[in-house]
């Protein structure tokens, strides 16, 4: 299997290079040249299988033999090893139709663990297979930086620098970044918002020589991994509710668009999904464009579920791609006009493209806040506040056809304890990984918001250039 730049001016490549890569050097995201496609009666079989047999089939055909196929199955056990359920991503059941896919039970109680044990597992892999190094640099609002810290520390032929906003992230989030004792672990706090983090580690792509000099490689949703991984889970969750022979719908708290994006593939590799439903907070311009066309920035505002408090999410642009008929031209024009203006109109064939996959609901704090507070006083169970976003928003729709709806959980409560108690009158228990972080030195660097200065702290701070063996 190939894959090909959003921007149609990059290199095609396999898989290895791909997750190498993270970002095409046109600055656009890498996509697959065709969808592979799984029939019916093997979504029917997922019903009955480990997850990580699952995991296997779903991803395998990305891979596509660039990776033995033993080694490419002991990553995948290895990776969800240190999950602690046996499902791995569970299905709890609030209301009739109403399901919680529980997405936070790997080492970090994020639902990026998913992803990121697997990505972290593979990049280690083709580097030794390789014989060099690489310097991974990630722009985070929160839980890719404790993520991909838990995914990447010790590792010798890696340095991995994390990018978050200074003072908006949550405490265990930023502890969970920068207690992190390992030599190859880098975090700085940026002074400014995750999309001025994600802005420098774009424009660190797109400077050529210092992108050479030391082997730059990315691991946000910008790798083509995340997504294949995160595609599992809308099977295996699907397939248990009766696909494909009963359609589900999804909501999903966004930000940068990646989880959600993951559900979208799972429907062109044949999954019939009835709605993907974009759940946003107040930094709403997903599902401001999604129903007027217009996407614009208007600026961040902080909010009790901070990782989704992002204006430009990246991974719209591969939908963008599909929805222009995959021409890199119109995507390249739209995303200049972005970094012109801090806009773009979407075309009145690709918004209806759009509309024909996804709705976008908008639920405020007091909306989120009041969520909350209502699942734990009809159950006693806490979720956090991104979930509470999503299920804000989903219940909000009706379900006025009996369809089956999932609500992705990304987060464990005790991330975000604050938010919880202030909505519940309760602090939520916190596990004993977590709560050790609050013994732990914290390191790490507060740096402006300045290109010139991050590349010069990489620079001083980085063991894997190209000067190395």
């Amino acid at each position: 299997m190939k894959f090909i730049s959003t921007r149609s001016n990059a290199p095609q490549l396999d898989f290895e290079d791909v997750i190498i890569t993270g970002l095409a050097n046109d600055g656009g995201l890498y996509v697959p040249e065709t969808w592979p496609r799984i029939n019916p009666d093997q979504i029917r079989s997922f019903a009955s299988k480990p997850y990580c047999d699952v995991a296997f089939e779903v991803m395998a055909p990305f891979v596509d033999s660039t990776i033995e196929t033993e080694v490419f199955k002991d990553i995948i056990a290895q990776s969800y090893a240190s999950f602690n359920y046996p499902a791995v991503v569970p299905l709890r059941e609030m209301r009739p139709n109403e399901w919680i896919l529980e997405l936070f039970h790997g080492p970090t109680f994020a639902f990026k663990d998913v992803a990121l044990q697997v990505l972290g597992r593979l990049i280690d892999h083709v580097l030794e297979k390789r014989n060099t190094r690489a310097t991974i640099v990630v722009a985070t609002s929160g839980d890719t930086g404790g993520a991909a810290i838990e995914a990447f520390k010790g590792r010798n032929r890696i340095d991995i620098f994390v990018l978050h906003p200074h003072d908006r992230v949550s405490e265990v989030q930023r502890r969970q970044m920068t207690t992190a004792a390992h030599d190859n672990i880098h975090n700085i706090a940026l002074e400014g918002t995750f999309d001025d983090c994600q802005n420098l580690v774009k424009a660190m792509f797109n400077h050529p020589a210092f992108r050479q000099a030391h082997q730059l490689s990315g691991v946000n949703s910008i790798n083509w991994a995340r997504i294949m991984a995160q595609i599992v889970y809308y099977f295996t969750s699907a397939s248990s509710l009766g696909a494909p022979d009963r359609k589900v719908r999804f909501c999903v708290p966004t930000g940068n668009f990646g989880d959600i994006y993951a559900g979208y593939a799972a429907t062109k590799m044949g999954l019939p999904i009835d709605r993907l439903t974009i759940a946003t907070n107040v930094n709403d311009i997903l599902e401001r464009a999604v129903k007027t066309g217009r996407y614009e920035v208007l600026g961040v505002t902080p909010t009790v579920s901070p990782s989704m408090d992002i204006q430009v999410s990246s991974n719209f642009e591969r939908l963008l791609f599909d929805a222009v008929g995959r021409e890199g031209a119109s995507v390249t024009h739209m995303m200049n006009s972005l970094s012109q203006s801090g806009s773009f109109t979407i075309t009145p064939e690709a918004l209806t493209y759009i509309a024909n996959n996804f709705d976008a609901v908008r639920s405020d704090e007091d909306e989120t806040l009041k969520t909350i507070q209502e699942v734990y006083a009809t159950s006693g169970e806490m979720i956090d506040p991104h979930t509470a976003v999503a299920l804000a928003g989903a219940r909000a729709g009706g379900n006025l056809e009996a369809i089956p709806q999932i609500i992705l959980s990304t987060a464990h409560p005790a991330k975000f304890p604050d938010a919880v108690e202030k909505a519940t009158g309760v602090r939520p228990p916190m596990p004993a990984q977590l709560s050790a972080l609050f013994d732990l030195e914290e390191r790490y660097s507060v740096l402006p918001n300045d290109l010139e200065t991050v590349e010069g702290f990489i620079e001083a701070n980085a063991r894997s250039t190209a000067s190395h063996d």
